[in-house]
């Protein structure tokens, strides 16, 4: 083996394996670091946006699944209403919803088959037009 001795060799090999073992490890740890706090950034962007795209909408998602009348009354006085909304029928519901808003702030379903409902809603359709 040359000039060198058994125990030179063998003390200089394990500072060239150390050195060779260090360099990989911290690459390697600052690679999975990146990884980790990159995961950890769209983890946390998810999480924060998902909820501002839903309040974007304006309503729970749940009413926009389904009905929002489950009953219905013949009519209320016209002086009582505040607003009036017709919800055409669509793929969240197959009736047509009429939701009176009243003064006092309570909101009534009104069947939309109903004549008095009828005319309301006519009458809100004439003075919105003009």
């Amino acid at each position: 083996m040359g000039s060198h001795s058994t125990k030179e060799l063998w003390n200089s090999q394990p500072l060239l394996l150390s050195s060779e073992l260090q360099a990989p490890k911290s690459s390697t740890m600052s690679r999975s670091l990146c990884q980790m706090s990159s995961l950890l950034l769209l983890c946390l962007l998810s999480v924060f946006l998902t909820p501002s795209v839903r309040l974007a909408t304006g309503a729970p998602v749940a009413n926009e699944l389904r009905c929002q009348c489950l009953q219905t009354v013949q009519g209320v006085p016209f002086k009582a209403i505040g607003s009036l909304k017709v919800i055409p029928a669509g793929p969240h519901c197959s009736n047509v919803e009429v939701i009176a808003t009243l003064k006092n702030g309570n909101q009534r379903c009104l069947n939309p088959e109903a004549p008095q409902v009828k005319k309301l809603v006519e009458k809100a359709l004439k003075s919105s037009t003009q």
